[in-house]
């Protein structure tokens, strides 16, 4: 089966500048590749009519598929609707339910007054099939040329989801004979990408051609995603699940879970599973582990809550670390670090508890105690377990990385005690 490409044009002087964060194209990829189109480029391009519209022609070229974001707004700047008026060879017309729906949303749901500049919103190229834009004021455009399909959408995220969603990737389903794609990803931990590359180099090389591997490394994990393509779904489906089986014995060591979800989903589905709670007493990361674990919907069921320890005499007076430990081992310190534990466990009365403390940088650091030295503890009311890291990086990254191997604490701790 031929393979179907599509390229995506972001536009927009804020994204070349970094003003904004280009999270149009990623996730308008990820949607694509499920429905077993595949990315083959992605452009992004100022607010510039001879740009904008060598970029059509250029990716004309690569694609079957062009999708476009941004540009569509009221302002004198948003020049792609006018453009592609142009470029399709049609002419602006006022599309009626277009301006029924920016007359209702400025009367009903703003409660302003519109001006003449709204209207103009709902203006169309006469070529195009319009998309109704139900999050918002201006509308989305389907045009054809020469078995090309180009799609224009707002840039406004919630409202470009809205309608790849309901509209463009049914619409592309209909117009393509697409294969099926078939994903499947653990996520592993505690083992570097190239060591855990080696390990499994075998296993890469010996398999079929319709599968690959992919590495996604990211503060000291690592993603490991299968990806499958067939004609026949049932076939393919069987064809990923067969070496994803074999996958899943080869890292077991190192494995957190074999679903597509993130560390603190992980461990939410842990605690979850054993009507069981967590809480943090943090001082380096800041609050960071909490913001992780309540950045998922439902922790409420799981999460206790945080003591964001960064001062010494929050250590001592609400976490009550003596000041012995404080004055001899320093707050930098496998003892402060355990007495943190055990003192968040009462005052929040919780299952299990994780606690830092460390020197994030990039100042504060001594030839004892260098830039990136963290300890970290969990523990319950039995038994606490802890560890000493030497990260090298930027201050950002310290605090992730902290993050992410105190989390992976918890979670073999949660499991290690469900062994014994």
């Amino acid at each position: 089966m031929e393979r179907i490409f599509a390229s995506i044009i972001t536009i927009g002087d804020e994204l070349l500048i970094g003003q904004v964060i280009d999270t149009n194209s990623a996730w308008m990829a990820q949607e694509l590749n499920k429905i077993g189109i595949w990315v083959k480029r992605r452009v992004a391009v100022g607010d510039s009519w001879d740009e904008i519209w060598k970029a059509l022609d250029e990716e004309n070229k690569e694609a079957n598929i062009i999708l476009i974001t941004g540009g569509l707004g009221p302002t004198a700047d948003d020049i792609t609707k006018p453009l592609l008026c142009e470029y399709f060879g049609g002419k602006l017309i006022i599309d009626e339910t277009a301006l029924a729906n920016v007359k209702y949303i400025f009367e009903r749901v703003l409660k302003r007054p519109m001006i003449e500049r709204n209207l103009k919103q709902a203006e169309v190229p006469d070529v195009c099939t319009v998309i109704q834009n139900k999050r918002g004021t201006a509308p989305g455009m389907w045009f054809e040329k020469q078995g090309k399909i180009f799609m224009s959408m707002p840039g406004v995220p919630h409202e470009m989801k809205g309608m790849m969603t309901d509209n463009v990737l049914p619409g592309l389903q209909k117009k393509f004979t697409l294969p099926h794609i078939a994903h499947r990803t653990l996520l592993t931990a505690g083992i570097g990408e190239s060591f855990l590359a080696e390990h499994i180099i075998d296993f890469e090389n010996n398999l079929p051609a319709n599968i690959k591997l992919a590495y996604l490394p990211n503060y000291g994990m690592v993603r490991l995603r299968l990806t499958a393509t067939g004609n026949n779904k049932e076939i393919t489906e069987s064809e990923i699940k067969d070496q994803f089986e074999v996958l899943k014995k080869l890292v077991a060591a190192w494995t957190v879970i074999d679903t597509d979800l993130t560390m603190q989903e992980a461990i939410g589905k842990l605690l979850k599973s054993k009507k069981q709670t967590v809480a943090t007493a943090e001082s380096c990361t800041g609050g960071y582990i909490a913001h992780l674990i309540t950045s998922i919907a439902g922790s409420s069921e799981y999460f206790k809550g945080s003591v964001v320890s960064y001062a010494n005499e929050i250590k001592e007076n609400v976490l009550r670390v003596s000041e012995q430990t404080l004055a001899t081992a320093g707050a930098v310190s496998e003892e402060t670090v355990r007495e943190m534990v055990q003192g968040a466990l009462l005052l929040l009365n919780t299952d299990y508890v994780i606690a830092t403390s460390g020197i994030m940088g990039p100042g504060g650091g001594s030839a004892e105690k260098p830039v990136g030295t963290v300890w970290v503890a969990v523990g319950n009311r039995s038994i606490i377990i802890s560890q000493k890291f030497n990260f090298r990086f930027d201050r950002s990254r310290n605090i992730e990385l902290t993050a992410t191997n105190a989390l992976n604490m918890l979670r073999k701790f949660i499991v290690d005690g469900a062994k014994s």
